[in-house]
């Protein structure tokens, strides 16, 4: 099934503007996956985006791999100069 969309200004890059009724119908909610196909550009929902998450985090938990590359805070770091 195809459907004719039109591409639309967004600032200064251009867009697709999807009906409420393709999002509701597809259940697409903050992302979507892209596909480049032969000439082609598929758009395909992205059902759950951090699926696998949490037995990841906790594979690297268990072999050591969740620990911090550098401190959180420097030691000449002075917040004063933020505000």
């Amino acid at each position: 099934m195809g459907m004719e969309i039109s591409i639309i200004q967004i600032g200064n890059s251009k867009g697709l503007r999807l009906s409420k009724a393709l999002l509701e119908r597809y259940n697409i909610k903050d992302k979507v996956e892209l596909i480049l196909q032969k000439g082609q550009i598929i758009i395909k929902p992205i059902d759950k985006p951090r699926q696998g998450w949490n037995e990841a985090f906790a594979k690297m938990h268990s072999e050591g791999d969740d620990q911090l590359l550098m401190d959180e805070v420097f030691e000449d770091e002075n917040f004063d100069e933020w505000e």
